[in-house]
């Protein structure tokens, strides 16, 4: 599907996710649930280095605009890519930057 052919709650849909997306530190969390992977918030805190308040600022923002999903197992909240072609934005990222 091409991008004109979106309809404009569509568009405005992804341009939301790509706000969200669009921090250093929201990229850097893709990038660690790349592969279908499921991380808790302690573990993305260790990961990133920063507070852990911070990471689940980070992380309500990012589900907020649909592009985590979470799921609670026990006394763990897992959270990971709710589509897994959104690590493809990583990817893009990552060719972009380079050179």
């Amino acid at each position: 599907m091409k991008i004109r052919e979106l309809e404009p709650e569509k568009l405005e849909q992804a341009a939301n996710m790509l706000k969200a997306i669009a921090h250093p530190m929201r990229i850097a969390i893709l990038g660690y649930l790349e592969d279908g992977k499921k991380l808790t918030v302690t573990e993305i805190h260790e990961l990133l280095k920063i507070e852990q308040s911070t990471t689940s600022h980070h992380l309500g923002i990012l589900k907020d605009k649909g592009v985590l999903s979470s799921k609670r197992e026990g006394k763990n909240t897992y959270y990971y890519l709710k589509h897994c072609s959104l690590s493809n934005i990583v990817d893009c990222i990552s060719n972009c930057t380079q050179g």
